[in-house]
């Protein structure tokens, strides 16, 4: 391969870059991205670039050194893959001979296309919501998963009366009911209200925000701020016949056919609990790195071992958790109290291998990965 071409400017895209070199690529290597900014930490924009004071720097990364020839403000339209071909909104074809696809997800919305409730995706999103809550608005927040959570606690922390509206108990999904009490317990304590209900629109009245939900009634508030899941981004691969049942599906090294990977939130790949997206900023960085080796070397390189490793910081509580969510049932104790909001936990799972959780708890990564993998008893005695 001469030309390899990174659709993608994201921690997805960056990393692709980054291994694509370090695995001896010296061609000509071309990254597109619809953002005008250099890569950054979109995980920053719902934690500590929400809140810190003056200029945001939490969400930046350390400048590219993979010496790619850039193309950002412009979006990838449509993939040719028999001429091998990348067509851009602006008119540009881009030839290659390998292709790294990282287009990621945008926010689904409540209501698409009115104005009443702004998402966190960008960073132009979090500018903006930065820009609302200097004013500390009353807000509502659309949505129980960690980023609805996260931005919770942080329009709390910014001063802020917050109402969380979601249908279940907030990060179940995610977390599993034991953690999810944990966690709603916090939020309580620090002055969230919590709604049970499904909404199922917002729009604006007479300069406010309003929340209609399910069984009738409207909530109404200043600001309305909707964290209700991700749309990949593979429009542009509609005629592609790279989808499979309206999915990318990749195989274990990432690959779609010999000449081309997907990568980071746009991927459907195969794991120990079935073929899934794994939509979490280390499974990128993970995805990418077998990828770009599996783009140079085939059936050489590496198949993927993805051990999800999942982060939060909210309402005082910060979470490092190695291995598969949700978890069911009481976990093990390793370490630490859950009542002083320090603790190592663990769950079993049926197939050997583990989920181990951190809470409050200072322990390197590599050793909280460790434990996730051991046999419980261990992980017991490495607690």
């Amino acid at each position: 391969m001469q030309r390899i071409v990174v659709v993608g400017n994201g921690i997805a895209g960056l990393t692709a870059c980054d291994s694509l070199r370090a695995a001896g690529f010296d061609g000509e290597l071309t990254v597109v991205g619809a953002e005008h900014h250099a890569p950054y930490s979109r995980p920053a924009l719902s934690k500590a670039a929400l809140l810190e004071g003056g200029t945001m720097t939490a969400h930046q990364l350390p400048a590219p050194e993979h010496a790619a020839t850039e193309i950002l403000g412009v979006s990838a339209v449509r993939l040719d893959p028999t001429r091998k071909r990348v067509l851009l909104d602006d008119g540009t074809q881009v030839p290659y001979d390998g292709l790294v696809i990282a287009t990621g997800s945008r926010p689904r919305r409540l209501s698409p296309g009115k104005p009443a409730e702004l998402t966190l995706r960008t960073l132009e999103d979090a500018v903006e919501l930065r820009r609302r809550l200097a004013s500390k608005p009353t807000v509502i927040v659309v949505g129980g998963g960690a980023l609805g959570m996260e931005i919770a606690s942080g329009c709390l922390d910014a001063g802020c009366q917050v109402t969380l509206v979601a249908p279940e108990a907030p990060m179940i999904h995610q977390l599993g009911p034991y953690l999810s009490e944990v966690f709603a317990t916090a939020a309580q304590r620090a002055g969230l209200t919590i709604v049970p209900a499904q909404a199922v629109g917002a729009w604006e009245d007479r300069g406010h925000a309003q929340v209609a939900l399910a069984d009738g009634f409207v909530l109404e508030a200043e600001l309305v701020i909707s964290a209700v899941g991700d749309v990949p981004n593979i429009e542009w691969l509609t005629d592609s016949r790279l989808l499979t049942n309206g999915r990318l599906e990749v195989d274990s090294r990432g690959r779609l056919r010999p000449d081309i990977v997907a990568v980071g939130d746009v991927a459907v790949l195969p794991t120990s609990r079935g073929t899934r997206r794994i939509p979490l900023w280390t499974s990128a960085i993970e995805q990418s790195k077998v990828a770009a080796t599996a783009l140079l070397r085939g059936e050489e390189a590496p198949e993927l071992d993805l051990v999800p490793y999942f982060w939060t910081e909210q309402f005082g509580l910060t979470l490092k958790a190695s291995g598969h969510l949700p978890m069911d049932g009481a976990p093990e104790i390793l370490a630490g109290d859950l009542l002083e909001n320090s603790v190592l936990l663990r769950w079993a799972h049926e197939d050997g291998t583990g989920t181990a959780v951190a809470l409050n708890h200072r322990i390197p990564i590599p050793r909280l990965r460790r434990l996730s993998s051991a046999a419980p008893a261990a992980a017991s005695a490495a607690a």
